[in-house]
């Protein structure tokens, strides 16, 4: 299997302000924000199609000033001096109310580097040009998303039609209606450019098409059907699956039982499926018992170190506590999704209760999700630089 050369995901992440360039409609509930990059944050926003951006401002809530930070996906292929992303609201979601709601042209937000491993595998020989993706060994993908998870599929499809006219992308995008459906004149457009190598089926789940096959919710059957008429698993040599935790899953369980290796598919949640749960403990006010049982957690960052306690009883997270004596540890989502808090367990042993971000290989290598790892040892060290 080729090698992703990803210099984007060896950097240390940081925040850096940029100007929003353009706030474009969507849908009735969705915009695409482009940022502006200055050349001298250039090299700090070099990215590869599929990965995300994390934003960061403060909002007022409840008469007071609050800091929110929310993760997206860059929704275009690579082009220096630009990011752009696709912001849905979210039923009671604070940022992305405000973001449809409020956010102009002209406005200044802080945007993390880019990061991310819902990239192809295929050999990347430069970031920013896609015409260096080497397709010449797999050519044929597909896609399994829904509303949001267009998201970063868009920019995987454009990037990789654009780099070799022998490669087909076969998607399907599920939706409730058509004015739901996210980028869709830039879908249509697609289609038109890459008439025979390009392929979309909507599926509406509240919306009758003249297909029942395409009506309705994907279950169990729908997938069975979609992937036994309209794409041959056995023709695919790259999956890629972003959405709702429970659509996600099923299409990882179906194309295992249909034989597809593991390694084969790529997939991204743009939730977890447990609304009721909260998305880690950022911000969960701790204090260390003076006379109680106290864990030790060390943490390198930056080439500095850190250390802080936290009570045994508490059940904190190792990144909750690490930011309570350094509020710029890297985090976005908190909720397992995304891997920014990502650091290497170089001492102690951990607990992670979700992780839906890492690889295999890396959890292997020691890697955890320190908004999900809590200390089951006395002492704990973890390595953010790693």
């Amino acid at each position: 299997m080729a090698v992703v050369l990803a210099p984007t995901n060896k950097r240390r992440t940081a925040f850096n302000p940029l100007t929003v360039s353009e706030v474009r409609r969507l849908t009735d509930d969705a915009v695409e924000v482009a940022f502006a990059v200055p050349a001298a944050f250039a090299d700090r926003y070099d990215y590869l199609p599929g990965q995300y951006v994390a934003l960061r401002t403060t909002l007022d809530v409840d008469g007071e000033p609050k800091e929110v930070r929310r993760s997206y996906s860059i929704c275009a292929e690579p082009k220096p001096g630009e990011i752009r992303v696709a912001i849905k609201r979210d039923l009671g979601g604070l940022f992305s109310v405000w973001a449809n709601e409020s956010l102009k042209a002209g406005d200044t937000l802080d945007v993390m580097s880019p990061m991310g491993q819902f990239i192809s595998k295929h050999e990347l020989t430069e970031v920013n040009d896609p015409r260096q993706i080497d397709t010449a060994t797999q050519t044929s993908f597909a896609a399994v998303a829904a509303g949001s998870g267009i998201t970063p599929v868009i920019a995987i499809a454009r990037t990789v039609l654009a780099a070799n006219a022998t490669v087909r992308f076969d998607l399907i995008y599920a939706n409730r209606a058509a004015m739901d459906v996210m980028f869709l004149e830039e879908l249509a457009d697609l289609k038109d450019r890459y008439p025979a190598r390009f392929a979309v089926h909507h599926v509406l789940s509240r919306e009758q098409r003249i297909s029942p096959l395409l009506t309705g919710r994907i279950d169990a059957d729908k997938l069975e059907t979609l992937l036994g008429s309209v794409i041959r698993t056995d023709e695919i040599d790259e999956w890629f699956l972003c959405g709702p935790f429970d659509l996600v899953q099923l299409c990882r369980d179906t194309l295992a039982g249909r034989g597809v290796p593991a390694e084969r598919i790529r997939f991204e949640l743009f939730s977890t499926g447990e609304p009721d749960r909260p998305e880690g403990q950022t911000g969960r006010p701790v204090r260390a018992a003076e006379d109680g049982e106290n864990f030790i957690i060390s943490f390198n960052l930056d080439g500095l170190q850190g250390e802080v306690k936290s009570p045994t009883h508490a059940r904190e997270s190792i990144l909750n506590a690490a930011l309570r004596v350094r509020p710029d540890v890297p985090f976005a989502c908190a909720g397992g999704v995304c891997g920014t808090c990502r650091a290497k367990v170089v001492s102690g042993t951990v607990d992670m209760a979700e992780n839906y971000a890492l690889e295999p290989d890396e959890v292997e290598n020691g890697f955890v999700l320190t908004c999900q790892a809590r200390p089951t040892s006395d002492t704990v060290t973890v390595d953010y630089d790693a």
